[in-house]
């Protein structure tokens, strides 16, 4: 599975109701585990963002469908970057002509 790095900021609504985020958060692993991706960590930071996921999808499709799915709560705003293991990252390089 393809690994994605999420940057998230919280709402206006979201820090309103800010208690009810350990919630949004369980809610929002089950919608991970119903499209087939996992939520391998999740950080709430300080700083630019207010927290940051790290999650596994079958593909880029699942990823856009996730974030579009938990960004339509409206409690956060969210940025997705597809990360590439070490692994990969050496395999892309030993690639290139």
């Amino acid at each position: 599975m393809a690994t994605y790095i999420t940057l998230i900021h919280f709402t206006q609504e979201g820090m309103e109701k800010i208690k009810e985020s350990p919630a949004r958060l369980d809610a929002g692993k089950q919608v991970f585990q119903s499209m087939g991706a996992s939520v391998k960590e999740f950080y709430l930071t300080m700083g630019t963002y207010d927290a940051v996921l790290i999650g596994e999808a079958p593909d880029d499709e699942t990823a856009a469908k996730l974030a579009l799915t938990i960004g339509s709560t409206g409690a956060i705003r969210t940025e997705t970057l597809r990360a590439f293991t070490e692994d990969e990252y050496r395999k892309i390089i030993a690639a290139l002509p």
